[in-house]
């Protein structure tokens, strides 16, 4: 017979299985020491989520490293943070981290099904103001963003956002907050391109770091993070085998590289499509059949998206799928695929479990939609947690850059982290691997014309960084 421990408590199981369905907006929560200023799913969850983000602070050294280099140093005193990102274990030492430095912060939930519920808990009891749990309506979306801006008592200097909602919803509703505030760091490729429209129509008030194009999110975190979860998300909602079935990845950048490599591993036949003539290149040869998306939709067995685009999978190719065709989004924002031409009449929504839904058409053919189209890693399964720790780190040295700048070294305009800095997130996270790097001697660094500390790399080096490569050619053919 299966005893419980003695210390087992149903009331705050981990899996929500015993809470009730009142909404969190509708019950006042309090923490142990009597914190009222958040709006989670369930304080009692605390311990739980206190265990999860102990775990990701061993696989994020560079962050641990901030906290324990700071000592007496608090490089963010003063800064008051409003965040909207996910809101997992891997965020909760992003937060603590930024608290240690010196930050206050008040949190939101960039997407609606990605916020682990016992960690949001665990900041709550730690006194951080968070609004988010997972599964919350559009409404409470936007609701739990604006109870992060809305106190009159606390007033925003730092923006750090993912997916610009957060962003839009200042220059919406409180246009003024940007007299106070000092700079926005954005991670998404979804939120950069927001910046870059407000920066090109003369919108944009303050200055933005666009962490999404910096060496180290988009080569470690959009790459090898996706090549890991994407399999872990498929397998987690659908149990599917991936040998031999037929896969189409929308967009070869480096989430599309991520997650293309990680299924032709497993025996998958992908094919890739690609708007832009350098991507789809790279996708040749590295062996991926290059096709427009309606000349292989009848015959794939699951639809990947990972552009940043909206409408990429519309409802006609929906229409053309083969009965139990997968579908999925590894994107940011959840217009890539339009599920919102599937909420007609003639069709039938069946939940199949947490974050799976059959769609049926009349006839009886049937999809098998994920996370409604939302980012499925985060939605359905988690994420690796080192790689975030790069990341993490990433979003926190571009706040203390933009909170400290002296007056005058950033415009109201879009940059990229200085190199120097991407260099020593790298460097921190050496150590794990106990690796060792080379060093230049003055004759190697004279003749290379570089310091023996870096950066290695000129501005224009690009690591094959195609996104920021095609938005500079935008730029160049448009002038033309």
């Amino acid at each position: 017979v299966f005893l419980l421990p003695q210390n087992y408590s149903s009331a705050a199981s981990y899996t929500d299985s015993s809470e009730d369905e009142m909404s969190p907006r509708d019950r006042q929560q309090r923490s142990s020491k009597g914190h009222q200023d958040f709006c989670i799913k369930n304080i009692k969850q605390a311990d739980f989520g206190r265990r999860e983000i102990e775990i990701a602070e061993q696989e994020m050294p560079a962050l641990m490293a901030l906290r324990n280099r700071s000592g007496g140093e608090k490089p963010l005193v003063g800064a008051k943070v409003v965040g909207c990102t996910h809101i997992t274990a891997q965020t909760a030492v992003l937060i603590e981290t930024l608290s240690a430095l010196g930050a206050q912060c008040r949190w939101a939930a960039c997407n609606i099904y990605s916020t682990q519920n016992a960690v949001a808990a665990a900041l709550a009891e730690g006194g951080f103001s968070v609004f988010a749990w997972k599964g919350e309506s559009e409404d409470d979306f936007w609701w739990c963003i604006d109870r992060c801006v809305s106190l009159e008592t606390w007033q925003p200097n730092m923006i750090l956002d993912d997916g610009g909602d957060l962003t839009h919803w200042i220059f919406k509703k409180y246009p003024n907050m940007f007299k106070m505030i000092k700079g926005i760091v954005e991670e998404s490729v979804t939120g950069v391109h927001r910046l870059y429209q407000l920066s090109k129509a003369g919108r944009l008030c303050v200055p933005a770091m666009n962490v999404n194009d910096s060496i180290t999110k988009q080569k470690f975190d959009n790459l090898y993070c996706c090549r890991e979860s994407i399999l872990d998300g498929l397998k987690r909602s659908t149990d599917v085998m991936f040998g031999g079935k037929q896969v189409v990845v929308c967009g070869y950048g480096e989430v599309g590289k991520g997650c293309s490599a990680a299924l032709k591993a497993m025996g998958s036949v992908v094919y890739v499509t690609e708007v832009d003539p350098i991507c789809a290149l790279q996708a040749c040869m590295d062996g991926f059949r290059l096709v427009k998306l309606n000349e292989v939709i009848r015959q794939v067995d699951l639809v990947i998206t990972c552009t940043g685009n909206k409408n990429v999978v519309a409802r006609e190719y929906l229409d053309r799928m083969k009965n139990g065709c997968i579908v999925c989004n590894m994107g940011h924002s959840n217009t890539e695929i339009d599920v919102v031409s599937l909420r007609t009449p003639e069709l039938t929504w069946e939940k199949v479990r947490s974050q799976v839904d059959h769609v049926i058409w009349p006839d009886g053919k049937r999809i098998i939609l994920l996370a409604e189209g939302r980012l499925l890693n985060l939605s359905c399964s988690t994420v690796p947690t080192f790689v975030l720790s790069i990341t993490a780190t990433t979003q926190a040295l571009a706040l203390i850059e933009l909170y400290n700048a002296p007056e005058g070294r950033y415009k109201q305009d879009v940059y990229l982290l200085p190199k120097k800095m991407d260099e020593f997130v790298a460097s921190l996270h050496l150590p794990t691997f106990d690796a060792h790097l080379t060093e230049l001697t003055d004759e190697q660094g004279k003749y290379l014309g570089l310091s023996k500390t870096g950066p290695f790399k000129p501005n224009y080096y690009r690591w094959g960084n195609s996104h920021t490569y095609t938005h500079i050619c935008i730029c160049i053919l448009s002038c033309i």
